[in-house]
């Protein structure tokens, strides 16, 4: 009797829909259908995927949010133009294809030729664009595919331009020495915010190393480290200038150490246990205390070098003295910090300050852009900096420099893309001045709406407030050139904004932006008639191009002026909680520098899916079910529902369950589906009996 079968293959039938949405043209008619009426333009940004990758739990979450809000959207009298987009540039790519050609320096890919590697990448990042939208369709998401933008087309790439040179024309751009997390895997610098995307548990050396004085024969500073291969850049210790210092005997070594009193447990571990711990007993056993100091007491006092690398170098008669800052703490090692200022922040700001460097003077740096040994340190030459730990204490103990050994566990950052630890590193690099308008930003996201809000001025804005200025330059080859021609000596500098700009100066014209292209073109100098000024090196950060997309997306200033402007900020935007640090941070930076305005009315922030363990989800361990087949097993709208009806959609995490897709099935769609046959069925018994069209009442 009943029109519909006793069971229903969902995921069969969803096949059958979308083949039918397929074949009608349905998205595109109801988009065409929605300009025709004039509805009202709800602008939405959809924040670029590397297609180097197959799509994930991840993707999906955040692709059926985006899905839900611009449906429910359109169905309310709106046009939601809906661009699929795709970030081409940048480390994940030069990092597959660094693995793939066995690349392990900078060197090989000048020996190769740029426009070579260039083209090899370009090769495989649009490799799964296919497969993404052939999962993104059978997940019902509507999202024009045909109309995509890249962040490699010529158009993308000339409104980055366009957006920096804006920066630059309100001296927002500055080129700077300046420490920062290195990837030594990919041989590039990373922005703070990149550094904190990866950090993990590890366990590293801690060692106690002694410094003598000068003056004083037989007394030694002593300072703790866990970067022992920091110890052959040593030129330079700080102390706190109002601690309290002690000179000690210790009675055990024979040996006399300057200390903080309060780090005395760093060289007496039996100090920190309370229940073993005897002062009045076991302290005359371990040491006497011969002298007490304030920090300030000891500044400018000399001691003997660890090692003589540096001991001849130009301006070392500043090096090998002690300085203070208040930045030394008491809370660990012995209150004495070791400074190397190629490789720390603290390190370098104290070293300048104290006239131990010099702006513009080469830095003590043993260390290449692929975090090996130079020929500088020659014991170590040709090792990376953490392999070589163990090699340098073994050279710290033969010079009786070794005074304690022990293993720290502790949290460290890993780069977000090689998965290698990350070291500090001095480099020159391109900067945006975002503590210049730290406070616009802070006010402008008061402007936004987020879901949930507790991300937005709880995570968020704690990370807006401590915002430092963004280096947007990286020393490699894929990516969007930074636009700016000097001559060699840096006192001519010129912006570029647009290809007409360029060609005007040079007098060539170029349909390809890249670095291979721009880098054969120079443009001849105003300032020096006869010589001519080159592009500089490096390129942009990947994320300086997707906080672009909002303007590049559409070819701003050069085209479609008036629609962006109409709807600009955007209405809506989504993606999961690790853009906190990412797209969301970027969108705001440069909305907020170019125009005093957030990018974005209103955000959905996801958390993030683990894997069932609670761990995160890894092609390599298998921890997690291949979304292909869940989908193709309970139908996509089962895994749509159970991803939007979790905490995950409130920024927490999920750890995905396969049953608990089986669930929406078994306690949703079944009984659902079941209760509207049962209604059918009754319906056309009706209909059989009373002979006449069963038409439900409208008043009740």
């Amino acid at each position: 009797m009943a029109s519909l079968p006793p069971t229903l293959d969902f995921a069969k039938t969803e096949e059958e829909i979308c083949a039918k949405w397929g074949a009608e043209d349905t998205f595109k008619k109801q988009d065409s259908l929605s300009l025709e009426r004039g509805d009202k333009e709800y602008t939405f940004y959809d924040g670029p995927p590397f297609a180097t990758g197959l799509p994930h739990y991840g993707h999906i979450l955040a692709g059926t949010i985006k899905d839900v809000v611009t449906r429910y959207a359109c169905q309310t009298g709106h046009h939601v133009s809906r661009r699929a987009g795709w970030d081409c540039h940048g480390l994940p790519v030069e990092y597959e294809i660094d693995q793939k050609l066995n690349i392990t320096h900078r060197d090989q890919v000048l020996e190769m030729g740029v426009d070579k590697y260039n083209e090899t990448c370009r090769g495989i990042v649009t490799r799964y664009t296919k497969e993404w939208e052939r999962t993104v369709t059978r997940l019902g998401r509507w999202i024009d595919f045909e109309n995509d933008y890249k962040t490699m087309d010529p158009t993308f790439m000339e409104s980055v331009w366009w957006v920096f040179k804006e920066l630059f024309k309100k001296d927002l751009v500055y080129q700077g020495y300046k420490v920062m997390p290195f990837s030594t895997a990919c041989g590039t610098p990373l922005s703070n915010f990149e550094a904190g995307l990866n950090y993990k548990d590890v366990r590293d050396p801690a060692v106690v190393v002694s410094f003598p004085l000068k003056d004083e024969e037989g007394v030694s500073f002593v300072a703790w480290t866990t970067t022992p291969w920091t110890l052959p850049s040593n030129i330079a210790l700080c102390v706190h200038p109002t601690m309290e210092y002690i000179k000690i005997l210790d009675k055990k070594a024979d040996k006399r150490y300057i200390v903080a009193k309060s780090r005395l447990p760093q060289l007496f571990p039996i100090m920190n246990n309370k229940k073993k711990w005897k002062p009045a007993k076991m302290a005359d056993e371990l040491y006497a205390i011969e002298a007490t100091y304030q920090g300030k007491d000891l500044v400018g006092k000399k001691y003997t070098p660890l090692f003589d690398y540096f001991a001849s170098s130009e301006g070392s008669e500043e090096y090998f003295r002690i300085l203070s800052d208040n930045y030394v703490t008491d809370d660990a090692g012995t209150g004495i910090v070791h400074q190397a200022p190629a490789f720390g922040e603290d390190d370098y700001r104290v070293c300048l300050a104290h006239g131990v460097i010099r702006k513009g003077q080469d830095l003590p740096c043993p260390v290449d852009s692929n975090g090996m040994f130079t020929d500088t340190v020659s014991e170590v030459k040709g090792l990376h900096v953490k392999k070589a730990d163990d090699t340098l204490i073994k050279l710290l103990k033969e010079k009786s420099r070794l005074v304690q050994k022990d293993q720290l566990d502790h949290s460290y950052p890993f780069c977000w893309r090689s998965d290698t630890p990350l070291i500090y590193k001095a480099v020159p690099s391109w900067f945006i001045k975002v503590e210049e308008i730290r406070d616009k930003i802070v006010e402008n996201n008061k402007k936004t709406y987020w879901v949930p809000n507790q991300v937005k001025e709880g995570r968020f804005h704690s990370w807006l407030v401590d915002a430092r200025d963004w280096a947007v330059s990286r020393n490699r080859f894929w990516g969007t050139p930074i636009p700016i021609w000097c001559s060699e000596s840096m006192d001519e500098v010129v912006c570029i904004g647009s290809v007409d700009e360029l060609a005007e100066l040079s007098g060539v014209r170029v349909t390809d932006l890249h670095k291979d292209v721009v880098d054969e073109i120079t443009i001849p100098s105003k300032k020096n008639p006869g010589t001519v000024l080159r592009r500089v090196d490096e390129v942009f950060d990947c994320w300086f191009e997707s906080g672009s997309m909002p303007y590049a997306q559409n070819h701003y200033p050069f085209e479609n002026k008036e629609k962006f402007e109409n709807g600009f900020p955007a209405d809506f935007i989504a993606e999961g909680l690790d853009q906190t640090r990412g797209w969301f941070y970027t969108l705001m930076v440069l909305s907020t520098a170019l125009f005093d305005q957030p990018a974005f009315k209103n955000l959905i922030c996801n958390g993030l899916v683990l894997a069932g363990d609670g761990k995160k989800m890894s092609k390599r361990l298998k921890n997690y079910p291949d979304p292909n087949v869940v989908i193709s097993k309970y139908g996509a709208d089962a895994l749509r529902m159970y991803l939007i009806n979790s905490p995950v959609v409130r920024a927490e995490s999920l750890k995905f369950q396969e049953s608990g897709v089986l669930g929406v099935v078994k306690e949703v769609f079944l009984p659902l589906f079941n209760a509207f046959r049962f209604f059918v069925q009754n319906m056309e018994r009706w209909e059989s009996n009373g002979g006449s069209k069963f038409v439900p009442s409208m008043d009740k």
